[in-house]
């Protein structure tokens, strides 16, 4: 990798790094001080319907254990369920309350709030080749915790 591909990808990060600490406080502007950027990823999985902590833990490629954990907190301040699955009674399905559907369209609202920032920072002409080369890159794609 050459210096000019480090810097590309670096500043990638960075401004990953931007847009999620800008979906936290619009989060905490909304409301919803005691989500963190992780519980965004399992919004996010769980848009796409109901699925185990198992399902979850495969999605974001992190352990069962983690998942679990992530579960709990996210039952224990509402904004998740679990509930038997009727294809399989061992297995309990995981899915969004109306508090986490709210708190869903906070992110989403707060992303756009930042994605904001960039257009008035750049050109018009800019933005859109910006927007373009993401979409472009980054489509289709998976989202789920970094690092």
């Amino acid at each position: 990798m050459n210096d000019n591909d480090w810097q590309t990808a670096t500043s990638v990060l960075r401004l990953s790094t931007q847009l999620v600490d800008g979906i936290q406080a619009g989060m905490v502007e909304r409301g919803f001080s005691d989500v963190r950027p992780v519980h965004g990823f399992v919004f996010s999985a769980l848009t796409q319907g109901a699925t185990t902590a198992s399902g979850l833990a495969a999605q974001l490629e992190i352990t069962k254990q983690a998942a679990a954990q992530l579960v709990s907190y996210l039952v224990d301040h509402g904004y998740v369920t679990r509930e038997v699955d009727p294809s399989d009674g061992r297995a309990q399905l995981v899915t969004l309350t109306p508090r986490g559907v709210s708190a869903t369209s906070a992110a989403r609202e707060a992303a756009e709030q930042h994605v904001d920032t960039w257009r008035r920072q750049l050109s018009a002409a800019h933005f859109d080749a910006l927007a373009d080369a993401l979409n472009t890159l980054g489509t289709p794609g998976r989202l789920r915790p970094n690092w």
